[in-house]
């Protein structure tokens, strides 16, 4: 950050007085800005014991699989930003269940948060974020066309719930960046 968002002066980048790591501060006003993750919300939607799955009509990863997730808005909660980008990229409007999976990733100050959530009824469709929506059932997910490694992981990890038929939060701390499935 180069100049304050609340004055227009220049920020100086330095550790403030009582806190532990550098921040921009604008010494004309006193305001420290301080940046923090950016939350990704979605689902993991089941019907039947099948995902469902978006097929990436924009970038990053364009054309690959994905869990319908995307960047938490302000003003809503994070079961509400699940909730609407599962409509905005599937179509569909699951029930929540529970709070599935948290991925915290530091390297790129994100941390994902994915709802198991069920389909009410069998209607989804491609939003504008998708080429595709699709039901896989575990045999047929198609590992090597997977966007992100946080989907990757929130996969494995459902297989081996639905085999053991018992859910409960996971949380993740990974430090690669989800830009490759195949990593």
């Amino acid at each position: 950050m180069n100049f304050c968002s609340n004055c227009g002066e220049a920020t100086i980048n330095r550790v403030p007085e009582g806190d532990n790591r550098p921040r921009d501060l604008c010494e004309q006003c006193g305001i420290i800005h301080y940046q923090n993750p950016k939350i990704i919300a979605g689902c993991v939607v089941l019907d039947q014991n099948k995902v469902l799955l978006c097929k990436r009509a924009i970038e990053p990863r364009y054309g690959l699989w994905t869990l319908p997730a995307g960047f938490m808005e302000n003003g809503e909660t994070v079961a509400q930003a699940a909730l609407r980008e599962t409509w905005e990229e599937a179509r569909a409007t699951p029930v929540l269940d529970q709070l599935y999976m948290v991925t915290s990733i530091p390297r790129i100050n994100q941390v994902y948060m994915l709802y198991l959530a069920y389909l009410n009824h069998s209607h989804f469709n491609s939003g504008p974020e998708s080429l595709e929506t699709r039901l896989f059932s575990l045999e047929e997910i198609p590992w090597d066309e997977l966007a992100f490694l946080t989907v990757r992981d929130t996969l494995i990890q459902l297989k081996q719930d639905l085999a053991m038929e018992r859910f409960s939060l996971h949380c993740i701390d990974r430090e690669e960046t989800p830009t490759s499935a195949k990593s």
